[in-house]
């Protein structure tokens, strides 16, 4: 039995709340594309991606709640996530904001993922 595109972003969204980032970039294709949000620009490959989110959880602590799926016509998954931003070292909380991932999948893999404001 082959998952859902939603049950790989659900994963996904699991394994980077418990901090399994290997869980998390297995669900992804070995040359995924992934958005640098946290420093700018993109990232290609599992190990940057990998590397991006270590660094990352050195400083920022997010953890992401996904809302709403919409699978749009053009193969795009739309998620809707209430993402929750709080400072590593002290757990200040510095965002609490729903965004859109959109993602792109092949096979069961993520092959691309972008970041745009909630409903936009």
């Amino acid at each position: 039995m082959t998952r859902s595109d939603e049950d790989v972003l659900r994963a996904a969204c699991e394994a980077f709340n418990a901090r399994d980032v290997d869980a998390a970039v297995a669900l992804m294709h070995p040359d995924v594309d992934w958005p640098n949000a946290w420093e700018g620009g993109r990232l290609v490959g599992r190990a940057a991606v990998a590397a991006y989110w270590r660094r990352q959880f050195q400083s920022i602590s997010s953890t992401l709640e996904p809302q709403r799926f919409s699978h749009e016509p053009d193969g795009t998954v739309a998620v809707t996530v209430r993402q929750v931003v709080r400072d590593a070292a002290t757990d200040e909380l510095l965002s609490d904001s729903q965004v859109t991932h959109r993602f792109r999948l092949r096979d069961g893999l993520v092959t691309r993922m972008d970041v745009g404001e909630a409903g936009g």
